[in-house]
């Protein structure tokens, strides 16, 4: 069957013109070629469309013609005369308008039903998965998990916590980022370095919208480390770019590398790129670096069921969110590095120097 020979059977399928018998032989052709199927879904809608803009011109001529009658009968009734135009035009035709509106809501629906639109939209929110890495079995537990938060101020040792993730340092005097969605809802933050030394922290701040977080290391143990020996890139990186990454998906820190393949996040968020590293629960607030040494972005998420398909927040939109941050309300000066002391390093050199600044950050 050519297409013209399908448009004429479609517009008498349509037009409720065939048979019984006729009309099973059409269908069963539909059915068993999906592309005449989608051709005459399209052609329904066509038709509906071409329906309402009959509908719309019929009523356009209507109020054409009364608007010409009401200036003819200035002499009517004295209730009428003092009815606005558009008051009249209502009272008279609000059932078509009603009707009219109905029909074109329940076509846009409809349409969107048809190509999947909501399909795609739960698919999509399932397909991103965020890096917070569960530490134990505590949450299981309502007692415990509240005995727990009560001895937290308590013990001196580090207590079990309940996720875990990645920080690193952004300022040398005590100064972290990570993730806002690691610490969303938290009771009480660690930072545990490669030492095994713990430090009490504080959240000082939080965009939910770029999913970034800014943690103060308040403890008093805490000696804070030399200036940070990276520094924070304010330009976009380019597509295929050798990058790499530290974190916490175990106890232990983790290296990563890979090479940047999309200048755009999950569903095109210009605010981040997609990376080519594999990543695990515990990657979350972790540096991703160029060749240089060059902070370029910060680790939030990957697309689930795709190996390497990891997402990062832009640095350009960290130092956005940091700029945003009243200084007067920080206990110690917030100073970003703009000396890079990894640039020309041979990788193991730059990893080894970047890991006395990277933290796991322990939630409870």
């Amino acid at each position: 069957m050519n297409e013209q020979e399908f448009i004429t059977q479609a517009d008498r399928y349509l037009g409720g013109e065939m048979d019984v018998a006729e009309r099973e032989v059409f269908e069963r052709y539909c059915r068993e070629n999906p592309a005449a199927a989608e051709q005459l879904e399209q052609h329904r809608l066509f038709l509906q469309q071409l329906r309402d803009h009959a509908q719309r011109a019929a009523f356009k001529k209507a109020v054409a013609s009364v608007a010409v009658s009401y200036r003819h009968s200035a002499a009517g009734s004295n209730e009428n005369a003092r009815k606005p135009l558009i008051v009249t035009l209502w009272n008279k035709y609000k059932i078509n308008s009603l009707v009219a509106a109905s029909v074109a809501i329940i076509a846009v629906f409809s349409t969107l039903w048809l190509s999947g639109y909501y399909k795609t939209i739960q698919t999509t929110t399932s397909n991103y998965s965020a890096l917070r890495r569960d530490m134990n079995n505590v949450k299981k537990n309502v007692n415990a998990q509240n005995a727990v938060i009560r001895n937290i101020n308590e013990q001196k040792g580090d207590p079990a916590g309940h996720f875990g993730a990645t920080g690193f340092i952004i300022s040398s005097n005590g100064y972290v980022v990570t993730n806002y969605h690691v610490v969303k809802d938290a009771d009480s933050v660690h930072l545990e370095n490669t030492k095994g030394e713990s430090f009490r922290a504080e959240i000082i701040y939080t965009d939910p919208a770029n999913d970034l977080a800014m943690l103060y290391i308040s403890d008093s143990t805490f000696k804070a480390p030399k200036s940070t020996p990276y520094t924070f890139k304010a330009t976009a990186s380019e597509l295929g770019e050798d990058v790499f990454t530290i974190g916490f998906p175990r106890d232990d820190v983790v290296y990563g590398q890979g090479y940047l393949s999309s200048q755009t996040g999950y569903g095109g968020d210009t605010t981040a790129y997609q990376i080519s590293i594999p990543v695990n629960p515990g990657n979350s607030g972790g540096p991703v670096l160029d060749s240089k040494g060059n902070v370029i972005g910060i680790i939030s998420g990957k697309q689930t069921g795709i190996d390497g398909a990891s997402f990062a927040i832009k640095s350009e939109a960290m130092l956005k969110s940091i700029s945003a941050i009243s200084m007067d309300s920080l206990e110690n000066k917030l100073t970003i590095n703009k000396k890079n002391a990894l640039s020309g390093l041979k990788r193991t050199e730059q990893v080894k120097k970047l890991q006395d600044y990277v933290y796991m950050v322990k939630v409870f």
